[in-house]
């Protein structure tokens, strides 16, 4: 079992982007609905069993090869903790059009309404930015009471609900911590990878306009039910200080991404030149310039700008080397939660 090349994979979206994707792929799926690339992706789209799924190059799809060995694919801790869930997903997203405010349900609230073991936490990794202002929205300013966000859900207004957020400029190498609950939405013009927990759960507060109804914003649940998920707490500059990184600036062969809040959810490294790397179930992205993978069997994964690869843990220590940088994801530690 080997590191294996993977081709985009774009189900059709509400919102609008994809060309920050093509072009990295150099000139893929550039659809105007197709703004997410879900990549080893063993998670289906909510209420779409047969959408978001990953295939590898021999037709099978990703989690079923997966679930067919989850020892080779995972290895005997990661089964141990998490069965044979890869506990990650990981998209691109390029957001052509600011996305709806919304937020994700947290583990609690999964299992108990959603019969889910994950809820959705997530992170951002910035790999692109267009347009004079990409920005992104994480967290109210200040506290907001329950009923004042069921008023703004219920009007649907739109400005009073992004107004309260925090309004966060970001540019290439900056990182964002999006704990489950947290109201958020990404501007246009931002390219992003993407990890989360392994679950497609959305609450869209900000449905309309986005969405075809109401009926389509709160996983089947009733409103009052959905609103549970929401934190209402403000975020002053001490708790965006822990959510957000800026690691434009820092060069070494390898660089932690992501908030130290993030590292029970998954992990993330920026990868330059030669690098070794240990035995995981990992996701290489491509972001620049070119190489190989170097398995312990001896085998080669050739490796270039826009290459997006799912490498399984039986691969054993392996070896980055070339002109290159990528971005390496990977499950929680084991014993993280």
């Amino acid at each position: 079992m080997r590191p294996t090349a993977l081709p985009a994979n774009q189900p059709r979206q509400f919102y609008r982007g994809g060309a920050s994707i093509a072009a990295l792929r150099g000139g893929g799926d550039d659809q105007e609905f197709g703004p997410e690339d879900w990549v080893a992706s063993t998670t289906h789209r909510f209420g779409k069993p047969d959408s978001g799924l990953s295939h590898l190059p021999d037709g099978r799809l990703l989690r079923e090869a997966v679930s067919a060995d989850p020892q080779s694919w995972l290895g005997p801790e990661h089964v141990s903790a998490y069965g044979d869930s890869t506990a990650l997903l990981v998209k691109l997203l390029d957001a052509g059009q600011r996305l709806p405010v919304h937020c994700h349900p947290s583990d609690t609230f999964a299992k108990q309404h959603l019969g889910s073991r994950f809820g959705k936490t997530e992170a951002w990794i910035v790999v692109g930015t267009s347009g004079a202002d990409p920005v992104v929205y994480l967290g109210f300013r200040e506290d907001a009471a329950p009923e004042r966000i069921a008023e703004w859900v219920r009007t649907q207004d739109s400005s009073a609900m992004l107004g309260a957020l925090n309004e966060i400029p970001v540019k290439p190498g900056d990182t964002v911590h999006v704990p489950a609950g947290t109201p958020h939405a990404i501007g246009a013009g931002v390219f992003i990878v993407e990890l989360q927990q392994p679950t497609d759960f959305s609450v869209t507060l900000e449905w309309q306009g986005f969405l075809a109804s109401a009926e389509d914003a709160f996983l089947g649940l009733n409103e009052s039910a959905a609103l549970e998920t929401v934190n209402h707490s403000g975020f002053d500059d001490a708790v965006l200080g822990s959510l957000i990184k800026r690691t434009g600036g820092l060069d070494s062969a390898r660089v932690p991404l992501l908030a130290s809040d993030a590292e029970p959810f998954f992990r993330a490294d920026r990868l330059h030149g030669t690098v070794e790397l240990d035995p995981s179930f990992g996701v290489l992205i491509v972001l620049d310039g070119a190489g190989k993978l170097h398995c312990e069997d001896g085998s080669e994964l050739a490796l270039q700008r826009g290459t997006t690869a799912v490498v399984p843990h039986s691969a054993g220590p392996s070896r980055l080397d070339g002109d290159l940088t990528a971005v390496h994801c990977r499950p929680p530690a084991t014993g993280r939660r």
